[in-house]
This record gives C-alpha cells, structure tokens and sequence, in this order.
C-alpha cells in the first residue's frame, strides 16, 4: 500500500496514455480530474492486488464511448459517481476498491479521481493492460467473468442499469445506450470478489504507467532520449519515424475510426506508414511490410518529446515515431486471440507477435 500524490498521478498519466495506444479517452482531462480530487480530498490510496481480501467487492470504473466527443463533452465527475452508487446499491454490498478497466488516458485517471472522492483505495490491476475498443475485451471475460450488472450514467443525470445474457450482449446494448447518451458515459462494470480480481487481472498496471511516465519526464530534465527510456520500460521496437501527412477520422457506430498516414524521414525516407485505428491503433504496415498488429500495443510518440498522442490528437505535419510494444501473455492465447486479435477487427493478416515482425519483417 502506498499514496498517490500529484506528481505520481502526472507520470501516470503519461504512461497510461502510452499504453491507451491512443484510446482510453483525453489524457489531460483524466489528469485534471484526478488532481482536482487530489486537492479536494487528499492523497489516493493504492493497494497492490494481493492487499485485497478474497471476499471483497471490487468494481472496475471507467468511461465508454468514442474518445473524440471528449474533446466537445468534458466529464464533471458526478457521472462516475452516480454510476457507482447506483451499482453499490443494487448489489446491496459496500465496494472495497475500485480500479481501472484499461490503460488510457482518462480511463486510468477516472478510478483515481472517483476513488479519491469517496475515501476508496484504488487496487493496482486492471483488465487488458492497454486499452481496447469494446466490454468484452478484457481478461476477466476470457475467464468466464459477467461484465453485469453494470450502470451507465450521463452528464445530464440518465442512468441505466444493465442485465445481460452474456458480455457481447451488454457491449452491443451499452454501445447503443452510450450513442443516446451523447457519445459517451460513465460506467462501473464487472463486479468482482477480489479472489477473481487477484486470479484474472493484470496485476501492477499503474506501477508501470507511473515508470514509463517518469522515464520519459527524466529524459527530457537529463537531455536523454525519451523515445529509448520508453523502449526500454514497456520492452517495444521502434517502428517507424515519419510526418503525418493524411488523417482521416470519423466517430460512427460509438466509436472513432480512421487511418493516419505517415511518410518516412531519416532511415524510413521513401517508405509510407498507415496505422489504422478503431479508439485505439490496431495496426501499422508499410505497403511492403506488416510492423505491427492487435493485441500487441501501437503507440504514436512526439519525436521530440516523447510524449504520447492520442488517435484524436494526431494533426497533420507533426513528426512522430511509432513503437510497437508485447501484449500480455493472457492476449496470445487462442481465445485472447479470437476476442482482440486482427480478424475480429476485419484485418485480413494473421497476428505474427510483435518482436518476430520487428526481427525479420513479414511482406503483405
């Protein structure tokens, strides 16, 4: 058990917007409203996974919908809270704990602000260890865990209380609640004991969000190279160095899609990039090569600062570097494979794990 302070929670938000792999929502209003509630109630607790009692609640808090109407519809704070009550109170039990449902830039910040409003310990786990665009892509599904019940809760006051068939229901029946809601809304989901959340999670999330965020704030105050501090904390591969020269990007069916265009510059000169996205990058080729593709992470990075970009924060002209990084172990299983891999997505290409296309490249 430790505390979370204001510096801890700005290096965790850069480290959760790398590993959001440019989903997880706004990073910079996940840190303001983090620190708000820093200032507001104090310091957050935060317990690793093997703290929490086998017999306690714990409920993963998060926002669902399409990163870009962020940009439009900042949460205040109350939704998460209304959405966590009215599940508390359903269930008819106090909640332990919450955590993080993914890695990403409000969706790791949201548990911390809510935790430190209602004087709760945030657990250090979460459920992808990166982010990923529907419910049911988490680990706890791969382990049978029923994602309801489950609230969603708007800014204008809306709740909704969810009870599905099975967790591909409750995405599709959110997604459309979600769309009515404005495009996107707080959700507590995944009720678990925390003997489910010790056996399915994955474990010291934050801590890693918090080393690469530092890495990569020590870099630039030592004059180091903040995108190898970065390969060297989440274990990646540098891609691709290029400018953006094209992005397309629409919000549609709850969700932002689109392809950005890189051209090459330095080694990568002549070469052209397209890494596609759907919240979250989820896959990066040359016209010759595959680099890198679901569940492995693809993250944008400023080449100067090395600081994540998330998919509605990439703007034509800026220079990037993109790396590719391993998924958990628990996403390359045939299952894991089946719920996030490449041909769910639509992609025509078999997932190749990420360090073996950086060894030897796989032409397309």
């Amino acid at each position: 058990m430790r505390k979370l302070g204001k510096q801890e929670i700005e290096d965790i938000a850069v480290g959760a917007a790398l590993l959001g792999t440019g989903g997880g929502g706004d990073p910079y209003i996940g840190k303001l409203m983090a620190l708000q509630a820093i200032e507001e109630y104090g310091e957050i607790t935060l317990l690793d996974v093997d703290e929490v009692p086998d017999d306690a609640l714990v409920v993963p808090s998060a926002m669902m919908g399409a990163p870009t109407v962020m940009l439009e519809k900042a949460p205040s704070g109350e939704e998460a809270t209304a959405a966590f009550k009215n599940l508390e109170a359903y269930l008819g039990k106090k909640i332990f704990a919450t955590m993080p449902i993914e890695a990403g830039g409000l969706n790791s910040m949201l548990p911390l602000a809510l935790a430190a409003k209602l004087g709760l310990p945030v657990v250090d786990v979460d459920g992808m260890g990166r982010a990923f665009p529907e419910l049911q892509m988490v680990t706890f599904y791969l382990d049978g865990v029923a994602a309801t019940p489950m609230v969603l809760a708007d800014e204008k006051g809306n709740t909704s209380l969810l009870s599905t068939i099975n967790n591909v229901w409750t995405e599709r029946i959110a997604r459309a609640a979600t769309i009515e809601m404005g495009g996107s809304a707080m959700i507590a989901i995944y009720p678990m004991t925390g003997k489910i959340v010790k056996e399915s999670g994955i474990s010291n999330i934050l801590k890693l969000e918090e080393e690469i965020g530092k890495a990569i704030r020590l870099a630039k105050q030592n004059n180091a190279d903040p995108i190898k501090e970065v390969l060297k904390k989440a274990e990646g591969f540098e891609l691709f160095r290029g400018k953006v020269s094209d992005i397309n990007r629409k919000t549609e069916t709850g969700f932002a899609r689109g392809v950005a265009t890189f051209e090459g510059i330095n080694e990568y000169k002549g070469e052209t990039l397209e890494v596609r996205f759907q919240n979250e990058h989820l896959l990066a080729q040359t016209e010759q090569r595959l680099l890198c593709v679901t569940p492995d992470l693809i993250a944008v990075l400023d080449a100067e600062t090395g600081l994540p970009i998330t998919t509605e924060g990439i703007r034509y002209g800026a220079r990037c570097v993109v790396i590719g990084m391993p998924c958990h172990p628990k996403w390359r299983t045939e299952k894991g494979i089946e719920v996030v891999g490449p041909k769910y997505f639509g992609y025509d290409v078999d997932y190749i794990p990420v360090e073996e296309l950086a060894k030897k490249g796989v032409t397309i």
